[in-house]
């Protein structure tokens, strides 16, 4: 990808080099929801492009979506492929590169402060019709700690409150919750930003499983390949990226309590579980011409991906350092962010179960984990299934766990947010009697020839 950090030049960039894989619609939308449903139809075919819509209601610019609807296109930004993703994702975050502030850039093109401050232009789109109303679903709030001053990425959905507020949801209970806690403690606001698009690569760093204290802004960096170019906010001088579209600057109100929710999440259910939290706005910092780079959110997998990209790299590293004959990791779309299938060359009796019970401990969303040969696609569901089918015995084969954390917005967990989880060994185990049925390589390549040359004379 061209060097550079800007999103509209990746856009071009990226048309340009793979125009099979952008889909641009010139058709004027009603609804956002329509964007939602193109995408949803999309998958339906098995297929994921980029999106550039001209005509949205709810906003007056270009919107950008579904750009981490794709594994491949992930694999593309990051200058590797599909089967090296992970490896290639946590050698570039594990490096980080300290960002750098400069004076200006396209981000500081229009500045808008104080009283004159009016969110009621700010693009943002309703993407379910069970949505309390347009949200912002790309929103990264920059926080940082008042005492080390490292600053903090994550993901908050958000509605518009008044002409210079938002609602938002710190339901994540990470770091900027912590954060917030802290301010609480001291009866004083919490200063942030509120990126709203920029480089994919910086908003895949703000889905970084990176411990307290690790600036997500120098893991941007690090898988951009060069340092995060960051300008100041006027007030609070939070470094945001200096070629994000829209910034957003004010402060986390530490008592208000504001209507928010309900709201599509991963789950597939819309949400109405809320912090409830006041974002009071004092500037809105933009390009001239911006883009809105949209994330649909629900159970696409464009939400999923975004989230799961960072997680598997981080547990296959773990399992891999522990445990070597663990082979792949995946976390389907069919189980949003709930299920794990993880595929290893069994060394020895109960070796499954030790990874298994690993991954449990390490990931609190995780609540099922199916453990696979190595010969199974992990990348596949039916694969997976027919080892459960075929390999697995309820009565020895699984084992639960109860009480742990697990996450806020899964509608299945007790009302004090804990959950039990569940490990399934669908291996073949030393015991296992049977020749699993195969064909070999010179039969699938003549098939491949008869099919083509089909197509070939249909077309």
């Amino acid at each position: 990808m061209r060097d550079s950090q800007d999103f509209q030049t990746f856009a071009a960039d990226y048309r340009d080099r793979f125009p099979d894989d952008v889909l641009s619609v010139s058709t004027p939308l009603a609804d956002g929801q329509e964007i939602t449903a193109i995408v949803e139809a999309l998958s339906r075919d098995g297929r994921a492009p980029m999106l550039c819509f001209d005509q949205v209601p709810g906003s007056d610019v270009p919107v950008a979506t579904n750009v981490f609807a794709s594994r491949d296109r992930i694999a593309r930004i990051l200058g590797t492929d599909h089967a090296n993703l992970h490896a290639e994702y946590q050698r570039r975050a594990n490096t980080p590169i300290t960002p750098v502030l400069v004076e200006d850039g396209p981000v500081t093109e229009v500045v808008t402060e104080g009283d004159a401050v009016d969110l009621a232009n700010l693009p943002m789109l309703r993407h379910f019709d069970s949505d309390r109303g347009p949200y912002v679903t790309n929103a990264i709030i920059v926080a940082s700690d008042p005492e080390t001053g490292i600053a903090n990425l994550s993901y908050h959905r958000s509605m518009r409150h008044a002409q210079n507020a938002l609602a938002t949801s710190l339901h994540s209970r990470g770091h900027l919750w912590r954060m917030y806690q802290a301010a609480q403690e001291r009866g004083k606001p919490l200063p942030v930003a509120m990126v709203i698009g920029s480089h994919p690569l910086f908003m895949l760093a703000a889905s970084a499983r990176v411990a307290y204290g690790v600036d997500e802004r120098a893991v941007a960096g690090a898988l951009m390949g060069a340092p995060l170019q960051m300008i100041a906010t006027p007030c609070h001088g939070i470094g945001v990226p200096a070629a994000a579209e829209i910034v957003l600057e004010g402060h986390l109100d530490p008592e208000a309590h504001v209507a928010e929710g309900p709201f599509g999440e991963f789950s597939g259910y819309s949400s109405d579980r809320s912090t409830n939290t006041l974002f009071n706005v004092t500037a809105i910092l933009r390009k001239r011409a911006p883009w809105l780079v949209d994330v649909v959110g629900g159970a696409t997998d464009e939400h999923l991906n975004l989230a799961r990209l960072p997680r598997e790299a981080e547990m296959y590293e773990k399992l891999k350092a522990r445990f070597p004959s663990v082979t792949g990791l995946h976390y389907p779309t069919s189980g949003t962010h709930f299920h794990c299938y993880v595929r290893l060359k069994q060394s020895r009796p109960g070796e499954a179960r030790q990874v298994m019970l690993g991954l449990l401990g390490w990931d609190p969303y995780l609540k099922t984990v199916i453990a696979v040969d190595d010969d199974v696609d992990v990348t596949q569901d039916s694969q997976v299934l027919w080892a459960l089918a075929t390999h697995f015995q309820p009565h020895r084969d699984m084992f639960t766990i109860d009480g742990l954390p697990g996450s806020p917005l899964d509608p299945s967990s007790t009302a004090d947010g804990t959950t039990s989880r569940l490990a399934l060994d669908a291996t073949r185990g030393p015991d296992f009697h049977g020749i699993r049925a195969t064909l070999s390589a010179q039969a699938q390549a003549k098939a491949q020839t008869i099919l083509r040359q089909l197509a070939g004379a249909r077309s």
